[in-house]
């Protein structure tokens, strides 16, 4: 960001300086938008803050890799994950949408009595979330937090932006709140395919430890008889990642 304003402040100068320079100048300013919105749009960019794509070195030292589950509590998909994940003995991380958590309380509660964590993904999860100003911005992640506390009785410790989508605003306001910011080493995109051995292998590819694991209980999609696909794949990984020798922890246990 240092960078960008630098590039700004020369290319006025350039203007003023040398106004037969203009498309230079111009041609500067619209590469280093470019670069700013495209760091914004990967979702696993570090150049607009600190960014945990891995857990920790320290817990990738000690075979330590994190299943993350977004856009939940939903009353028909995230039981059904509880009762997996209780099965095995496994606690994962719930990136929770703050007005989901206000309309099941009872589901959000029941996550944290099972020894999983809750996490901030937003109040509302609005497609628009990296379009918003800083104000904007700050009130959507301050009431999930709010709401989450409410319910569960614990403030989350992490942010996961929607879709992965932010701007430049993010990072100094999850500073303010004490917030950090978490994405994935690898996501099945079990959102957009009903295809359970297509997520599978998308998130087992080059499965080792540090790894963070993205999967879906909110807008899940489903199979071909109708299965959410998260409940078909999630079984499956956590063979696998025992076979490989991993222990699955929260985000904060990874700390």
């Amino acid at each position: 960001m240092r960078a960008s304003v630098a590039t700004h402040v020369a290319a006025a100068g350039l203007l003023v300086a040398r106004p037969s320079l203009w498309p230079w100048a111009v041609g500067a300013l619209v590469a280093d938008h470019a670069l700013v919105t495209a760091s914004g749009l990967w979702p696993r960019s570090r150049l607009l803050g600190p960014n945990w794509v891995r857990l920790p070195p320290s817990a990738a030292a000690r075979g330590q890799v994190a299943i993350t589950i977004d856009d939940g509590p939903d009353p028909e998909v995230t039981p059904r994950l509880l009762e997996v994940l209780d099965g095995r003995g496994v606690r994962a991380t719930f990136f929770c949408i703050g007005e989901r958590v206000a309309a099941h309380p009872g589901l959000a509660r029941d996550i944290v009595r099972r020894g999983h964590s809750v996490e901030n993904h937003s109040q509302s999860h609005g497609h628009r979330f990296s379009l918003l100003g800083p104000r904007a911005m700050t009130a959507e992640i301050a009431r999930a937090q709010d709401s989450i506390a409410a319910v569960v009785g614990v403030a989350p410790r992490f942010f996961r932006a929607p879709a992965g989508l932010r701007n430049p605003f993010l990072d100094p306001i999850l500073a303010r709140l004490g917030l950090r910011l978490a994405s994935w080493t690898r996501r099945g995109f079990d959102t957009v395919t009903g295809r359970p051995d297509l997520v599978l292998s998308r998130l087992v590819r080059g499965l080792g430890a540090g790894d963070i694991l993205l999967l879906h209980d909110g807008h899940a999609a489903r199979t071909a008889a109708g299965v959410p696909v998260a409940v078909e794949v999630l079984p499956r990984l956590l063979e696998q990642v025992a076979a490989a020798g991993l222990t699955p922890v929260t985000l904060q246990g990874a700390l």
